[in-house]
């Protein structure tokens, strides 16, 4: 919003965030960007409101908050028209984004590149070294517009920071200028010393035709420490089975270490505020259920 103010730019703030309320004031308005969370974008890609308006004025359809899967970036470049563009940070600092003239690998997979020329970032291993380009770590940033530290919290700062100074986002990235996230650094399910990528196994349920919407949780295993469960909200009158899942991964030749091994079929996510999916909801859900399947 600042950012548009700054610019010379007209704010339209809508009411509420289904799809013919912001579309009709699209159409009216002619607005030309829209800013948007991963829950609003899954639903708009799934209302067949969105036909009934004019969307021509409509530019670029940003989201932030969680990473867009692929499958949902190409949809929103169909569906709506319009250039799709990947927001990415924290409060705390560094602001990546895809370019809006980035190419289609980098637009549909990447979490973009720094804001600023000055931004610093590495991609640091479990002991601090920095990893090798193309290999994963967690991504740690300095620049002018990242904080110094948290105020009055010394033992927060000493896990917040590396010994340099530079701020631990807590993303798990491909090492490059240009940021491939991999997920939170508790978003690697851990199956028996297998990692299984949230993001992946995600991006191949989404392109279910039955599959609203899916977020892949944990869930204690007694012999594997994890296993996968896929939580998924379906769209109307759509039926779906742990069987047919199954089998639709694996035609899409995923590795059988990473099928989701228990299905959660939900009316709805719980979301937070900011518009996230609350997965440490979604996992005492599951885990309540798992223990009451043991005590009957």
């Amino acid at each position: 919003m600042l950012g548009a103010l700054a610019a010379g730019g007209r704010m339209v703030i809508a009411p509420r965030g289904d799809a013919a309320t912001v579309f009709s004031l699209v159409e009216k308005e002619q607005v030309t960007s829209i800013p948007a969370a991963v829950p609003l974008i899954v639903n708009w890609l799934n209302d067949q409101a969105v036909e009934a308006f004019d969307l021509r004025s409509l530019k670029v359809v940003q989201n932030g908050g969680a990473r867009l899967s692929p499958e949902l970036r190409s949809r929103v470049r169909q569906r709506l028209g319009c250039i799709y563009q990947e927001v990415d940070g924290m409060a705390e600092g560094l602001l990546n984004l895809t370019r809006l003239d980035d190419d289609d690998e980098r637009i549909l997979n990447s979490s973009g590149t720094p804001i600023c020329n000055d931004d610093e970032i590495k991609v640091v291993d479990e002991e601090g070294g920095e990893v090798p380009d193309g290999e994963k770590g967690e991504l740690v940033t300095r620049g002018p517009y990242t904080i110094l530290g948290y105020y009055d919290a010394p033992a927060i700062n000493a896990r917040a920071f590396t010994a340099d100074g530079f701020y631990r986002m807590g993303d798990i990235v491909t090492k490059g200028r240009y940021i491939y996230a991999e997920g939170r650094k508790g978003d690697l399910i851990n199956r028996g010393g297998e990692k299984i990528s949230i993001d992946e196994v995600e991006n191949l349920i989404l392109k279910h035709p039955a599959v609203h919407s899916v977020a892949l949780v944990a869930m204690p295993d007694p012999i594997f420490g994890e296993k996968a469960c896929a939580c998924v909200v379906l769209k109307p009158s759509q039926p779906l089975s742990f069987e047919e899942l199954s089998q639709f991964l694996i035609d899409q030749k995923i590795a059988k270490f990473k099928l989701p091994e228990r299905l959660e079929i939900l009316p709805e996510f719980p979301i937070s505020a900011a518009g996230k999916i609350m997965r440490r909801t979604l996992r005492e859900m599951v885990e309540a259920k798992l223990q009451g399947e043991i005590s009957v």
